[in-house]
């Protein structure tokens, strides 16, 4: 006989979460599978398992997985842009300003693996999620806004930022990858790419 009394009105969970932070702790399993397995490589009911909670628990704020996928992504378009806008502030010539967001890019891959991979491959439907899509738009406006004292025309700038983007991009899948063993040559190589890519003059 022992002195511990067992509830009988709610069941206990096995790591003593409490609903007040029901939504971080799914969110932080998540991230956390899905950097160790791809953000299609787990389920509702593993979250469930590594955050400690039911596995109804996460039909109090998501529908599904893809709408928690989706919460990840929109964190993950929010630290971006608190990133690169910290980068591009970090100076004010505009070429510099191109390759401290490749950095802060690669960066930001090797850091925030999960939320990286939340955003980039998680194959979402954004116009299923109308704030995902707008966290997008708000990143891309840092972007594009930086972008134009380079390239006036805004089709062009638009590309400058698609350019340096999908270069740096490539950089931080060379990092997580194993490819580049030195996270901070990846950065160096991805900015001297954004500074030759900036520095050329588009083409009328």
């Amino acid at each position: 006989m022992t002195d511990r009394k067992t509830p009988t009105t709610r069941a206990t969970r096995p790591t003593g979460k409490h609903h007040g932070d029901l939504r971080n702790a799914l969110e932080s399993a998540a991230l956390e599978l899905i950097a160790e397995n791809g953000p299609r490589g787990f389920t509702l009911a593993e979250a469930c398992r590594r955050a400690g909670v039911s596995v109804a628990a996460p039909y109090k704020h998501f529908a599904d997985r893809d709408a928690l996928l989706a919460a990840l992504a929109e964190r993950g378009y929010d630290e971006q842009r608190r990133r690169y806008g910290a980068a591009l502030a970090s100076t004010v010539d505009p070429v510099e300003q191109m390759a401290r967001f490749a950095a802060a890019y690669v960066r930001f891959a090797v850091e925030e693996r999960g939320l990286f991979e939340a955003t980039f491959s998680a194959g979402l439907d954004k116009s299923r999620y109308p704030a995902l899509a707008e966290a997008g738009q708000r990143l891309l406006l840092v972007l594009h806004d930086a972008a134009t004292r380079l390239r006036p025309d805004s089709k062009q700038a638009l590309g400058l930022v698609h350019a340096v983007a999908a270069g740096a991009h490539g950089f931080a899948a060379f990092v997580l990858e194993g490819i580049y063993t030195s996270a901070r040559e990846a950065e160096d190589q991805a900015a001297n790419m954004a500074r030759l890519i900036a520095a050329d003059q588009p083409r009328p």
